[in-house]
């Protein structure tokens, strides 16, 4: 993605989920970082990704290395039924 606020690039991350086996291994930590270094030399601004506001165990993980909420915007979606009827 683009943020026209910072005029770079950001990297937009769709899914990340590991799996209970795998949870507490350091495995999703390591996503992070590796994540975070793609979008350092490609020079984004962001890093960023949704998660659901009941998911408090990802959302303390991610809090826990410095992710935060943003404040004042709320996701908005058109759903495919709704894409191919706007399209006719």
């Amino acid at each position: 993605t683009f943020s026209t606020f910072l005029g770079r690039p950001s990297l937009y991350i769709e899914d990340l989920y590991v799996r209970k086996l795998a949870r507490r291994t350091g495995v999703g930590r390591r996503f992070i970082r590796e994540l975070s270094r793609i979008a350092r030399d490609r020079g984004c601004g962001r890093l960023q990704w949704s998660v659901l506001n009941w998911n408090e165990g990802a959302r303390h993980f991610y809090e826990s290395f410095g992710a935060r909420p943003v404040e004042g915007w709320q996701l908005l979606r058109i759903e495919r039924e709704v894409i191919l009827k706007l399209a006719e």
